[in-house]
C-alpha cells in the first residue's frame, strides 16, 4: 500500500521539481507587495507652466524625421574642397560669419572666386571687380529669413520687409526654390547670396528636377560651411554629370571637351542666354581659366567608372562606347533626366518593352546614334522653365531699383566686352594663358 501511494505521488513531485516557481503551502502564502505610491510633486501647490515661445514644450527624446547625417570619412568627397588664395578664403569666411541666422551649408562661386576670361580684374574689392556670389542652404527658410531680415533689413526690398519672412519663404518655395538678395555691400565688396533649404538642394542634386542648383555645383565652387548630407549628394551629382557627358561624347575626346560639356548643362535652355546682355562664350571663358579646378573635381570620379581610361598627366580621355557600356551609364542617370529619355523612346517601334527584357531594352536605347541629341533636348527642357521662373522672381526679390541697376550693369559689361579692343585683348590673353 505504501509503495502504491509513493508511485502515485511520484509524477506530482517530478512536475513540482521542474516548475519555475517554488510551491508554498496554501496556508502560509504571502500576499504580493503593494505597488509603490505615486511620486509626490516637490511643489504640490505650484501650477504647471504655461507653454509659450519662451517656454516651449519639450521635444521628444528621439525624432525619426529629418535625421541629419552625422559625419563622413574625412577623405570622402575631398575632390569637392578646391583651394583658393588665402586672402580670398579669409574674405569669404569673414562674410559668411557675419550672418547670425544659422547656415548649414555655404559655398561661393563665380568669377569673384575663381578666375574667368573676359574680366579685367578678378579682385572683388577693386572698382571694376566682379560680384561675389554665395549660396546658403538652411533648415527652415521662414525662420532663417526672419532672423536675417531683423539683422539686415536693407538686404530685402521694401515690399518683402512689409510682407514679412513668411512671404519671402513662400516666394522662395517656387521652383527652383531659391531666394536671392543681390547687390549687397559687405566687407567693402558687393555680394549676391541665394538662400534655399537643404532638402531642396539635396533633391536637385540627386534628381536634377530643375538643374538650377545642381548645375551651378557642376562647376568649381569654394565650400565655406560643409554638411555631410550635402557632400554625399553632391558626389552623386558630380558622378551623374560625368555619366551624362560620357553618353554625349565619342570614344576619344579631350579633357577640355568633357569640362565644357559638363559646364554647359545648366546654360543650355536657360532663357537668360537669349538676352542680348548675356555672354554666349561664357562656358569657354570658365573652362579656359578653371581647367585645373575641373580636373581636380572630376578626375577621380571619371577613372573610377568602368570602361574609361584617363591617365593623370594626359589630356585625352578614351571610353568604351559599346551599347553594353553605355547602358550602364544610362540606367544611372538622374531620375528626372532618365524619365524624359525613356518617354522619348516609349513610342518608337524598334525599342522592345522594358518588361520583356531589361538588358535588351537599355542596350537598344544606349546604342541609338541619336541618343546624344535626345539627352541634350531633355536637358534644355529641364532648365528652361525654372530659369524663366527664377528670372521673374528676381524682380520680386531685388525690387525695381536694384533690378534696373543690375540690368544696366550687365548691359554695360556686355557692351564693354563686345567692343573690338576688348575682344582682341581678351583673345590674346586667353591664347597666352591657355594650354595649346
Amino acid at each position: 500500500m505504501i509503495s502504491r501511494t509513493h508511485a502515485r505521488r511520484l509524477p506530482t513531485l517530478v512536475v513540482r521539481s521542474l516548475s519555475t516557481e517554488t510551491a508554498t503551502p496554501s496556508g502560509h502564502a504571502q500576499p504580493p507587495p503593494p505597488p509603490p505610491p505615486p511620486a509626490q510633486a516637490k511643489h504640490p501647490t505650484s501650477k504647471p507652466l504655461a507653454r509659450t515661445r519662451l517656454n516651449p514644450a519639450p521635444r521628444p527624446a528621439v525624432s525619426h524625421r529629418h535625421q541629419v547625417l552625422a559625419s563622413l570619412p574625412p577623405s570622402f568627397g575631398r575632390n569637392q574642397f578646391l583651394p583658393v588664395a588665402d586672402s580670398t578664403r579669409a574674405l569669404l569666411e569673414s562674410i559668411v560669419a557675419k550672418f547670425e541666422a544659422p547656415i548649414r551649408y555655404a559655398f561661393a562661386y563665380g568669377s569673384g572666386v575663381f578666375e574667368q576670361d573676359g574680366y579685367a580684374t578678378t579682385n572683388p574689392a577693386s572698382k571694376d571687380g566682379p560680384m561675389l556670389d554665395f549660396l546658403f542652404a538652411v533648415t527652415h527658410a521662414d525662420h532663417w529669413h526672419s532672423i536675417n531680415m531683423h539683422q539686415f533689413p536693407g538686404h530685402y526690398p521694401l515690399g518683402a520687409r512689409m510682407l514679412g519672412s513668411s512671404f519671402v519663404a513662400k516666394v522662395e518655395e517656387i521652383p527652383p526654390g531659391v531666394w536671392f538678395n543681390s547687390m549687397v555691400q559687405m566687407d567693402g565688396v558687393t555680394i549676391k547670396y541665394g538662400v534655399t533649404t537643404v532638402d531642396n538642394l539635396c533633391s536637385d542634386l540627386l534628381n536634377w528636377k530643375t538643374l538650377y542648383l545642381s548645375g551651378r555645383m557642376h562647376k568649381p565652387i569654394r565650400i565655406i560651411k560643409d554638411d555631410a548630407r550635402v557632400r554625399l549628394t553632391q558626389q552623386v551629382n558630380l558622378t551623374s554629370a560625368v555619366r551624362t557627358a560620357l553618353l554625349t561624347l565619342p570614344a576619344s575626346f579631350s579633357e577640355r571637351a568633357l569640362f565644357e560639356r559638363i559646364a554647359g548643362f545648366s546654360y543650355g535652355g536657360d532663357v537668360r542666354m537669349l538676352l542680348p546682355a548675356e555672354n554666349r562664350g561664357k562656358v569657354g571663358n570658365i573652362v579656359r581659366k578653371q581647367a585645373p579646378q575641373f580636373k581636380e573635381l572630376y578626375h577621380r570620379l571619371v577613372v573610377a567608372l568602368p570602361g574609361v581610361h584617363w591617365p593623370a598627366h594626359a589630356e585625352t580621355i578614351e571610353q568604351d562606347t559599346s551599347p553594353h557600356a553605355r547602358a550602364a551609364h544610362l540606367r544611372k542617370l538622374p531620375s528626372n533626366l532618365l524619365q524624359g529619355v525613356t518617354s522619348h523612346y516609349a513610342a518608337q517601334a524598334g525599342i522592345p518593352p522594358r518588361e520583356a527584357d531589361e538588358t535588351v531594352y537599355w542596350s537598344k536605347i544606349a546604342g541609338d546614334p541619336g541618343l546624344p541629341v535626345v539627352i541634350e533636348k531633355e536637358l534644355h527642357r529641364i532648365v528652361r522653365y525654372p530659369s524663366a521662373v527664377q528670372t521673374l522672381k528676381g524682380l520680386v526679390s531685388a525690387g525695381p531699383v536694384k533690378s534696373l541697376r543690375y540690368s544696366a550693369e550687365k548691359v554695360a559689361k556686355w557692351w564693354k566686352g563686345s567692343s573690338p579692343s576688348s575682344s582682341s585683348s581678351s583673345s590674346s590673353s586667353s591664347s597666352s594663358g591657355s594650354k595649346p
